[in-house]
């Protein structure tokens, strides 16, 4: 057996054994805790007295598979098979980027936007895992929201999210991309929208070499990457259909790239779009952007 004993008590040594050279202490108390009670159905006080319990084989296989894909650099989120965002605890997997604490700050800025009790319309572009639409339907408990990917994969994920959390939201398969005939997309037909909001892919491929390891092995690259020669593709398209579908004086809302942010700023002008605004994020990068249809 690969642990002294079968107890809990032994695997938190065994996490701490292996996992001490990627991890700091306190990172494999927290990932300890996280998956002992995900697996064995804990809350924070069975823990206080969990020492001691014994595990059956399948727990011990379990929490050896969880140390190897942590040891190959596979993200945490992946491995205990959620995320926390904004509250809500969301089923994570390769289907979909994980969620970044960063999107939380643009969920406040749209909570700050509208009034709770006013029934909203509201599309998610690039919606991943769902995070940025169920939060909002979280907050607006009245409001119509959309949200759409052009990955089968991701708006399964959304989905069962949804159903999980018992936040009723559409979902819309269409690439953001394909500037033609954006103003016949069917299902978004006949709405006229208060709030556009998408956090898109924005990261130039040549950025790539910068970026760690587990992000490139893990996470779907369709939902990172755009062009070098065209950064600004989701947002030229997507504005141009919030353009169409939103209401007058509806609001335009993105997560952006901190490298172009003025360009977005351009871009959104020369769509005759007023009131733009970018926002910082708590480290001081220009991270969001808001704008208002004329």
């Amino acid at each position: 057996m690969f642990v002294q004993t079968n107890s809990v008590k032994a695997i938190r040594a065994y996490f701490k054994e292996k996992l001490s050279n990627q991890f700091s202490e306190s990172e494999i108390k927290l990932i300890g805790n996280e998956v002992i009670c995900s697996r064995l159905n804990f809350s924070a006080a069975d823990l206080i007295s969990a020492n001691e319990k014994l595990l059956s084989e399948s727990d011990l296989l379990f929490f050896r598979s969880v140390v190897k894909r942590l040891l190959e650099n596979e993200p945490f989120q992946y491995v205990v098979g959620n995320a926390h965002f904004y509250g809500l605890i969301l089923k994570s997997d390769k289907r979909a980027l994980i969620p970044r604490p960063e999107t939380e700050e643009l969920i406040d800025w749209i909570k700050e936007s509208y009034s709770k009790e006013k029934p909203l319309n509201i599309a998610d572009v690039c919606t991943g895992s769902g995070c940025i639409a169920l939060s909002l339907k979280s907050i607006f408990r009245e409001a119509n929201v959309v949200a759409t990917d052009f990955s089968k994969e991701a708006l399964s994920l959304a989905n069962e999210n949804s159903i999980d959390l018992s936040l009723d939201i559409d979902m819309i398969e269409f690439d953001a991309t394909i500037e033609a005939h954006y103003e016949k997309i069917s299902l978004l037909d006949g709405q006229k929208y208060d709030c556009w909001v998408s956090n898109p892919p924005y990261i130039p491929n040549e950025e790539s070499l910068l970026m760690s390891e587990n992000v490139l092995k893990f996470e779907p690259h369709a939902a990172l990457f755009v062009p070098d020669v065209d950064p600004l593709l989701f947002y030229r398209v997507i504005s141009k259909m919030a353009n169409f579908y939103l209401k007058k004086s509806g609001l335009l809302f993105f997560e952006i790239h901190e490298n172009f942010a003025n360009d977005v700023v351009q871009l959104l002008e020369s769509l005759n779009f007023i009131n733009v605004e970018l926002k910082e994020d708590l480290q001081g990068k220009s991270r969001m952007v808001k704008a208002e249809k004329l």
